[in-house]
């Protein structure tokens, strides 16, 4: 669990050396199933999925042992974006939807 800083609210950032940033990695791959989600690959627990439409990108980000989701949602043409948290499956589309464009 991440320490939070005195200064601010910001998480203290932990200490790292140089290393390369592993990226999240998609399931092995058959040619009659689409992959619709990427996980981590040392922990496939920790899983990311994008949903989108013509005006709306969805990103789907699991906890780190996969028991709760955080959803952005994310306006195409200007890149504002709202981040409600839930702590169970990925959120239905019009909840982040919601929070992000008007009436």
């Amino acid at each position: 669990m991440a320490k939070r800083s005195a200064t601010g609210g910001k998480v203290a950032r932990p200490g790292s050396g140089r290393r390369r940033w592993p990226s999240f990695v998609a399931e092995d791959i058959t040619p009659w199933k689409v992959v619709r989600g990427l996980h981590e690959q040392a922990n496939p627990r920790h899983r990311l999925r994008v949903e989108h439409d013509a005006h709306t990108l969805l990103v789907h980000l699991s906890d780190e042992d996969g028991g709760g989701w955080t959803t952005f949602a994310v306006d195409r043409a200007t890149r504002q974006w709202r981040w409600p948290r839930r702590p169970t499956k990925p959120m239905p589309p019009a909840t982040p939807y919601d929070g992000l464009y008007d009436r």
